[in-house]
């Protein structure tokens, strides 16, 4: 695991967190009021941070903007932040996501430090090197490539929050397992409760997971696109439910997205249809997938057009050739996706019908 990740046990202590403080010029930490209220207690007793300035924004993501952008880089401007100053981000992904690209940009870069609050953001958005912000309704659309200097795992923070949010972070584990690790997918779907005790202990292996593929490849000219497993039609997804001010959570998205992907997949004869139908049963079960039914695919395309990571007007997808083993750079048509999408739906009317 890289050795910019530290895992606190116990009680939240890091020396290094203490060192980096006491060799910057100012200390700035940005939280959403959440976490203001429910994990700034736990870490304000760290030496150095008596001396703070806390910028705090708006839980969700409509904070990933262009305008709290300017307010965050007026806020530090204004304070006397300068090129050897520290942002620490405390929160989930966006608050990870929204400082990682304010400290990036900020005088050409300050350094910044991530202390994940969510298990989303432990197992995925902390690390890695993404930053960015939406535009308008398009998810991280501006952003930079930048590794946090630090990154510090307290799983006890995870005791703070409601099960919908353990589940968008599971979400995200379940697709570590499915893009690489088969015996890691079988010990996640074998939790019987979404709980602080029966995930803690998983953390770390999504965590070496993320971190091998991205050291060794940092800026997603390959390998690194596997991890996009779920998130193509993920995205479009929950862009469009923002849009229509009904909005999901990042891993539910991403749990339906990843029904669709392992659906091409098994139509391009790649993916089992009996791996496939392993795949659904446990997504379906363990989450709800009644944001696609008010959907309309039509709706989504201007979506799938504006992912990141489409080449030659082309749609880009990572697939499954197998529970384990993903492959990158795998060209759908429109038509391909629909079909996907319809089959998606159908379980998930299926579903609600059963429920």
């Amino acid at each position: 695991m890289s050795n910019i990740f530290h895992l606190l046990n116990n009680k939240f202590y890091s020396p290094q967190l203490e060192e980096e403080i006491a060799l910057a010029s100012k200390v700035f930490v940005l939280v959403d009021s959440n976490t203001l209220e429910h994990v700034w207690p736990i870490v304000a007793s760290t030496a150095g941070l008596n001396q703070v300035e806390i910028l705090e924004v708006e839980p969700g993501e409509e904070s990933k903007s262009l305008e709290i952008c300017h307010h965050l880089w007026a806020s530090l401007l204004e304070s006397g932040a300068n090129r050897s100053s520290l942002l620490i981000n405390l929160g989930g992904g966006v608050v990870t996501d929204l400082g990682g690209f304010i400290a990036s940009t900020f005088k050409r870069g300050i350094k910044f430090i991530n202390i994940p609050s969510s298990l989303l953001a432990m197992v995925d958005a902390s690390s890695g090197g993404k930053t960015g912000i939406n535009l308008g309704h398009s998810k991280n659309q501006i952003g930079v490539f930048n590794e946090a200097h630090l990154v510090l795992i307290f799983s006890d923070f995870l005791k703070t929050l409601p099960l919908e949010h353990l589940r968008s972070g599971y979400g995200e584990m379940l697709k570590h397992g499915l893009i690489q690790d088969k015996k890691y997918w079988t010990d996640l779907t074998n939790i019987k409760t979404l709980s602080f005790e029966e995930i803690g202990p998983f953390i770390k292996r999504s965590i070496e997971i993320k971190s091998e593929v991205v050291t060794a490849d940092p800026f997603e000219k390959g390998l690194r696109k596997t991890l996009n497993f779920g998130h193509t039609f993920g995205h479009a997804l929950e862009s469009k439910h923002w849009e229509n001010e009904t909005p999901i959570l990042h891993g539910d998205a991403v749990a339906i997205g990843m029904l669709i992907a392992a659906e091409l997949s098994t139509r391009k004869g790649m993916l089992s249809k009996e791996e496939n139908r392993e795949i659904q049963l446990e997504i379906s079960t363990k989450f709800s997938l009644s944001p696609i039914i008010s959907i309309k695919f039509d709706d989504l395309i201007k979506e799938l057009k504006n992912d990141k990571k489409n080449t030659n007007d082309k749609i880009n997808f990572t697939l499954l050739n197998s529970i384990g083993e993903a492959v990158y750079d795998q060209h759908c048509s429109y038509e391909e996706l629909e079909i996907a999408f319809d089959v998606i739906t159908k379980l998930a009317e299926n579903n609600e019908l059963l429920a």
